[in-house]
């Protein structure tokens, strides 16, 4: 089983919004580097919804190459449309990836029988471990408790991601399924009491920028310090929502631009962060000794 801090990577990209494949090499050795416990390219974070196919699936081949088995690759593969959601997961596999995750059907809202059916048809199609995500602010879909449930007893659905922040969401689906699938944070800014409460580990966009003080706050939190654990997280809050201060990844790849991890590049519809933000962003990293 996978735990602890698994960064939800950015997409390196050049000022024109191509992709940079080396700085994309680099961030994967700066992370094995600084103890993060699992890599997961084009989800969100990764700008997914703006690379085309054979980017992605060049992003997750690319990923897998440089780890090199030194960490656990979970590769996004969701998608709003099933076929397509099933030839990725399947791509994925044949690349080497370890794991996938399919965030909930965006845009066209399904019912919860229509997530049951799409999550049952991706894990008849592909044998390979399969995380579901449930990200409502992003996707205008929420995958019940109740739904995820009945997703527990099939053989490749393994995990799920909860971002939506609600404390009590996480502590009913640890309770209904978490003798059955491991339950990962998607939400930096409640990961510890998710963890405390019994999950997993933690699917983190400040763990970008911090990927050191991250794994620690997990692993502080798997042990069940939960003392230490508060300690750390009210260090790192500012930080946390930083990286939101205008949709998520415009912040992050700021502030990695301005440690000089990455070049400023992200594509339209994302924007440069709005200069207004750069100060409590830089006070945020500095607070936590980034710059």
């Amino acid at each position: 089983m996978i735990t602890g801090s698994i960064v939800a990577m950015v997409t390196p990209m050049h000022p024109d919004g191509q992709v940079d494949w080396e700085c994309l090499d680099s961030l994967v050795d700066f992370h094995i580097k600084n103890g993060t416990d699992a890599l997961l390219p084009v989800g969100t974070t990764g700008e997914s919804a703006t690379l085309d196919t054979e980017e992605h699936l060049a992003v997750v081949a690319r990923v897998i190459k440089q780890v090199a088995g030194r960490r656990p690759v979970i590769a996004g593969t969701g998608a709003n449309c099933t076929a397509e959601a099933i030839e990725l997961t399947r791509e994925a596999k044949n690349l080497g990836a370890d794991a996938c995750l399919l965030v909930t059907p965006y845009y066209n809202k399904p019912p919860q029988r229509g997530l049951i059916k799409h999550y049952e048809a991706i894990a008849a199609a592909v044998d390979i471990p399969q995380w579901l995500y449930n990200v409502p602010g992003r996707t205008g879909c929420d995958m019940l408790p109740e739904t995820v449930a009945a997703l527990a007893d099939i053989d490749q659905i393994v995990a799920i991601k909860e971002a939506t922040g609600d404390i009590d969401r996480a502590r009913k689906i640890i309770e209904l399924v978490g003798d059955r699938m491991a339950v990962y944070s998607g939400d930096d800014l409640t990961a510890p009491d998710l963890i405390l409460a019994g999950g997993k580990g933690n699917i983190s966009v400040t763990a970008n920028v911090a990927p050191q003080l991250m794994h620690e706050l997990c692993m502080l939190a798997l042990d069940g310090k939960a003392a230490e654990v508060a300690e750390l997280q009210n260090r790192l809050m500012p930080l946390h929502k930083a990286m939101f201060c205008e949709a998520n990844p415009i912040p992050v790849k700021w502030a990695m631009a301005r440690m000089g991890l990455i070049k400023s590049g992200l594509r339209l519809p994302l924007v440069e962060m709005d200069s207004r933000f750069a100060p409590k962003v830089e006070l945020a990293m500095s607070s936590v000794g980034l710059i």
